[in-house]
């Protein structure tokens, strides 16, 4: 894998040792002190190093797509500095004439430098080699060279060894070993160097192929792990992300360990790679070493993850132009995660060869059977193979059967098998396509009860699923260039189906309840995992992905065998997708509305069942920390609520009776007398007792009661609660204008996001607030400090301790990655949505105390709060607010509403909350 001296071009452009030790000479001989001399030496090299960095970086702004040719050059600069250097150090320096046996030193590159292969701030992995234990004169040398080394800004990693000591260490640590097994003589004593390598084959790589492979391989599967175990995360680590540059780096590092080897094209000679796989092998990793080496660039240090920040700019050096539809960036990042598919499938090819390579070497016998529950597929070894190279062309419907019988009979499926089906994979045609018995497997696999996930992501890997649903190959690889998604489409798409059968399994039943309960009572099941399987079908076709999506449904189920009801079904699923998490995340469910409107929209049982299951796996499928307890219980509220609605008609329940059964309750649980519990339900509002629950309610007398009791002007009450992942702030205070804004101000101060807010007033002035929030990890505020942090926040704005707005001001700002997002400020104004309120939807970048900003707007607009609703989405936010003017009626003033829709667009617009603070000062 090193990569050779003579496929770097003009190498004298870069540095001309020759010239330069010439040079160097010549001076040399003026020179009569160690200092002159060691000055000397460190200037001409770092002459030389400002040169060749000035020729690579001509050299990347030209062809800054030749990734191996560029990493070859950087390790070509450092190889020739440090022979120059060494050189310079035991001729000038520190001159031995007639050196012992023990004087000899050979100086080793390894790791990523002995691979030859260098980004422009790779550490330099060096390796000092003596023969036995060191010598004073070996010290000086070493020592020198180090300094000179960090004297020029180099970061070096560094080890002196001796013959034994390298033996020793290289068998007791699988990490030393994997640095030496890519060991490269640089410069130095050449002999000592070589009687190193034929004892590091001998006593420590003989007869430990097997083990490595099994570390190496078990190494890689903790590394993918850690880095999410997916190939497809929109923000990926190029490095030691699974598909990334250490995939292809363990694939060579087992077979150099088990066959000898010193380049990746001897491995064809092996039968471990095919001449394609080599060429794709070579393409993969020029292509992920270009990228890393204008990553390194354009961060100004050793950087590995492709952050949203830098993907644009990559697009931009790599020359990736808008086209079909998609943004240069997001062309680049599709490439990207293409390449990475084909190191994914490098690798289980290569294993698979490397599998049958051991099996051939042992004694145990590997018989190949073709049992007649296969149909003509062969089973080796327990994996479902083929028989023959043109099986597949024999009769392509075979390509779906390979993963219906996968799945079908739990087999993996044998390498050699995937790849024919890759290679093949072109002849499904529209034939095919329509072929029923074709479609009857696909579906079996696609609403399998076995692991659906498994099989379609094995389908998808070899091309067999874009090319059977062309539709779907669209957006294979296609990502989401936002903050709120962390998958490709197809990546989020598989997940999502993969999480339902683990709802209808049984295995989430314990974090999904309720989905468990409602999918075993569905009439079609197949309908559901079809719409889950089309609900992004449409993305990045420039429109409404939800309606193209339909339309796309409309066409594909019949093919798929449904029937015209099904079809229906899953085309209204898809349209709606987005309905219930919407509803249940932006607009007031206690407003009876809300649920009559969407229960309209549903308008049967079975639909509703089924948009439940599809918004809860969409929403997970999301990424690692987008669901949360909270957005559940909003869901089972909304559910349950338009169930009611569906199954007893509306006016089963009125206001009223609602209004009583709280309230009786809640009497009931105080354990208060009639006439004492007719007093204090008489201060508040109906739209109190709809508004909150049964637990608020209780938690909000108890407050009540204790603060009337004690007259206490201010009382604020936090409650953790684990099972919604959310904690609960109630304020109780006398009421005045500007309050919520500056309870917003003050939890923003103490660390929180809020999530929900209602705000009330009692017949007798005094105000209680409810909030729900979370720390910005989406954890409830629970250890102690932090709940007498937001406390005291709260406390000091509220008595005036503190001026919020200089707070704010105050608070450091730093860059954040959502500001590579350009989220275009939209209000929308709904006077439809309720009967009693103004709903007006506010989407904007999200930004520290950006809900402040809004709700102080509101407070300077002459309007009231009645309850705020708070969703994020990566970059961008959704606040949501009930209003109404100062008498409590509607704001139905077209004028008004476009003088409120203009001021909220300017503010939602700004780029930081800093400014905005600040314009407040005369409100405080």
């Amino acid at each position: 894998m090193a990569t050779r001296p003579d496929i770097v071009p003009n190498r004298r452009a870069i540095i001309d040792r020759r010239a330069i030790a010439d040079k160097l000479a010549t001076s040399m001989v003026g020179a009569t002190s160690f200092a002159e001399k060691r000055a000397l030496l460190a200037a001409t090299l770092r002459g030389a190093l400002d040169d060749g960095r000035g020729e690579l970086q001509r050299r990347l702004r030209e062809t800054p797509a030749k990734g191996l040719e560029l990493a070859g050059a950087q390790a070509f600069l450092v190889d020739q500095l440090l022979r120059l250097m060494f050189d310079g150090v035991v001729t000038d320096l520190y001159p031995a004439t007639n050196r012992t046996s023990s004087e000899r030193l050979a100086l080793v590159a390894v790791g990523g430098y002995g691979r030859g292969q260098m980004a422009p701030y790779s550490d330099i992995d060096l390796l000092f080699l003596t023969p036995w234990k060191q010598t004073a004169w070996g010290e000086q040398v070493i020592e020198t060279m180090l300094y000179l080394l960090w004297d020029l800004g180099l970061k070096v990693g560094h080890a002196t060894r001796s013959l034994d000591d390298m033996v020793r260490m290289a068998k007791g640590d699988i990490t030393i070993r994997t640095a030496l097994l890519e060991s490269r003589f640089v410069w130095g004593d050449q002999p000592l160097y070589e009687e190193a390598t034929l004892r590091f084959r001998r006593e420590v790589v003989a007869g430990t192929a097997r083990a490595f492979t099994a570390e190496k391989l078990a190494e890689r599967d903790e590394r993918h792990r850690k880095m999410g175990d997916s190939r497809y995360v929109v923000e990926p680590n190029l490095k030691e992300g699974k598909g990334g540059l250490r995939d292809l780096h363990t694939l060579f590092w087992i077979g150099k360990y088990a066959y000898q080897v010193e380049t990746v094209a001897e491995l064809v000679d092996k039968g471990l790679l095919t001449a394609i796989e080599l060429k794709h092998f070579r393409r993969a990793e020029s292509f992920l070493w270009a990228v890393r080496i204008n990553l390194h660039d354009i961060a100004g240090r050793a950087e590995e993850r492709l952050t949203f920040d830098v993907q644009r700019e990559l697009a931009t050096r790599l020359r990736y132009a808008e086209r079909g539809g998609m943004s240069a960036v997001e062309r680049f990042m599709r490439h990207y995660f293409l390449m990475a598919k084909t190191v994914g499938d490098l690798t289980g090819l290569f294993l698979a060869h490397l599998d049958e390579s051991f099996a051939r070497a042992s004694w145990l016998p590997s018989l190949t059977r073709r049992p007649t529950k296969l149909n003509g597929f062969t089973l080796r070894r327990g994996q479902i193979g083929v028989p023959g190279d043109d099986f597949f062309r024999a009769d392509p419907v075979r390509l779906l059967e390979l993963f219906a019988l996968a799945d079908g009979q739990q087999l993996p499926i044998h390498a050699q098998a995937m790849r024919q089906a890759a290679r093949d994979a072109g002849l499904i045609d529209e034939r095919v396509r329509r072929d029923k018995r074709a479609n009857e497997l696909f579906m079996g696999v696609l609403a399998s009860r076995h692991d659906p996930e498994r099989i379609l992501r094995a389908m998808n890997e070899a091309g067999v699923f874009g090319r059977f649903v062309p539709d779907f190959g669209r957006v294979v690889a296609q990502m989401q260039y936002d903050m709120y998604h962390h998958y490709t489409v197809d990546e989020h798409t598989i997940r999502a189906i993969g999480l339902l059968a683990r709802i209808e399994s049984g295995d989430l039943a314990a974090e999904h309840p309720l989905s468990a309960k409602v999918i075993q009572r569905l009439v079609s099941r197949r309908v559901l995992y079809v719409a889950v399987l089309l609900h992004d079908i449409a993305k990045g076709r420039g429109g409404d992905h939800s309606t193209l999506g339909a339309e796309v449904a409309n066409r594909l189920c019949p093919r798929l065998g449904l029937s015209a009801a099904e079809t229906e079904t899953v085309a209204w699923l898809v349209r709606y997708h987005l309905l219930m998490s919407a509803t249940a995340f932006k607009r007031d469910l206690a407003d009876f509305k809300t649920i009559l409107d969407f229960a309209e929209t549903v308008a049967s049982p079975e639909r509703l069942r089924l948009l439940l299951l599809l918004t809860v796996v969409d929403i997970r499928a999301v990424g690692p920390g987008v669901w949360n307890n909270w957005k559940g219980q909003l869901l089972r509220d909304l559910y349950e609520s338009a169930e009611e609605v569906l199954r007893l008609g509306h006016k089963q329940k009125g206001r009223s009776e609602r209004i009583a059964a709280k309230q009786a309750g809640l009497a009931t649980a105080q354990g208060w007398d009639a006439a004492r519990f007719d007093r204090y339900a008489k201060r508040f509002p109906d739209s109190y007792w709809i508004a909150e629950t049964p637990e608020v309610l209780a938690i909000n007398a108890a407050m009540i009661d204790a603060a009337d009791a004690e007259n206490c002007p201010l009382s604020i009450t936090t409650i953790p609660d684990a099972a919604s992942g959310t904690t609960l702030v109630s304020i109780y205070a006398a009421d005045h204008p500007g309050l919520f804004y500056r309870i917003a101000g003050a939890i923003s101060l103490g660390g929180a996001n809020i999530l929900d807010a209602r705000i009330h007033t009692t017949r007798d002035g005094q105000a209680i607030d409810n909030f729900v929030i979370a720390d910005p990890l989406g954890q409830p505020f629970a250890e102690p400090a932090q709940l007498a942090r937001l406390r005291r926040s709260i406390e000091d704005v509220l008595t005036g301790k503190i001026r919020l707005a200089d707070r704010l001001a105050a608070r450091p700002l730093a860059r954040r990655r959502a500001e590579v997002f350009k989220v275009e400020p939209n209000v929308l104004v709904d006077n439809k949505a309720s009967n009693r309120y103004t709903v007006l939807e506010v989407n904007a970048a999200d930004r520290p105390a950006l809900l402040y900003s809004l709700t102080n707007a509101l407070f300077q607009s002459r309007v009231t709060i009645h309850s705020a609703h708070i969703a994020t989405y990566g970059e961008r936010a959704t606040d949501t607010f009930y209003l109404t003017d100062l008498t409590g009626a509607k704001i139905d003033s077209p004028t008004r509403l476009k003088t409120l829709e203009r001021r909220l667009v300017t503010l939602a617009g700004g780029n930081t909350g800093r400014t905005e603070v600040l314009d407040q000062q005369a409100a405080e």
